[in-house]
């Protein structure tokens, strides 16, 4: 990771991270609690949150409040999820919940030290509020308007829910029989006509919604190279 100055945001400086930085970190702290799975299949994220950060809990939240991270001089001190998204049982609101979670323990992993730096920040959310924490809105993959819109925290806190909940490995080995092999060499690629059922497929086996899965298969697989695996 490097820093870089800049004159927009809450703060003097902004982390910079390259992805496969980011799926690094992840794969570490999955790693370390125990919680990265031999086998494809779902992310313990929930247990993730807890032993990493002691939390989460829930609350009423105003509509369209998916959740907050707060922080302290030494951490995070708080996960906080809308309740609205716990206590809807279904398949889809689960998989929100886990992608939310997910968000969230991106900003513990990447955005702690800006708040132990001892610099008070501007708002992280456009209004007057100042308290240290990070207040998120959406999550990549579940709201509309996918793309960068200039909130790098929101931005490298969205490609942490591809690290923690479909990590690299597991996601190549779930994908293989999706692959074909192309060229002398035989490089794999996920070809065009094979993707959709691979999200659909993806989105079962690690308990996520198909669009999140998507949006990973773009970064591991991206369509402007042809689906050549990316490094």
């Amino acid at each position: 990771m490097k820093t870089l100055r800049t004159k927009s945001g809450p703060f003097a400086e902004r982390p910079h991270f390259r992805r496969v930085e980011i799926d690094r970190m992840c794969l570490e702290e999955l790693r370390a609690l125990k919680l990265l799975p031999n086998e494809p299949s779902p992310i313990r994220i929930d247990r993730f949150i807890e032993k990493r950060f002691r939390s989460p809990r829930y609350e009423e939240m105003p509509e369209g409040i998916l959740g907050f991270t707060k922080f302290g001089p030494n951490g995070v001190t708080d996960i906080v999820i809308a309740a609205h998204l716990d206590a809807d049982s279904s398949p889809v609101a689960r998989r929100r919940l886990r992608s939310t979670m997910a968000h969230e323990a991106g900003h513990g992993l990447l955005h702690t030290y800006l708040f132990a730096a001892g610099t008070k920040p501007a708002s992280l959310f456009g209004d007057t509020d100042v308290r240290p924490h990070i207040l998120c809105r959406d999550v990549d993959g579940e709201q509309k308007g996918k793309g960068y819109d200039g909130r790098w925290w929101e931005f490298q806190a969205n490609l942490a829910i591809g690290g923690l909940l479909l990590p690299r490995a597991l996601v190549e080995k779930a994908t293989t029989p999706y692959l074909s092999e192309v060229g002398i060499l035989g490089t794999r690629q996920l070809p065009d006509e094979q993707r959709s059922k691979a999200a659909v497929a993806l989105a079962d086996i690690f308990d996520v919604n198909p669009a999140v899965v998507r949006i990973r298969l773009e970064d591991l697989f991206p369509l402007n190279t042809s689906g050549q695996l990316s490094f």
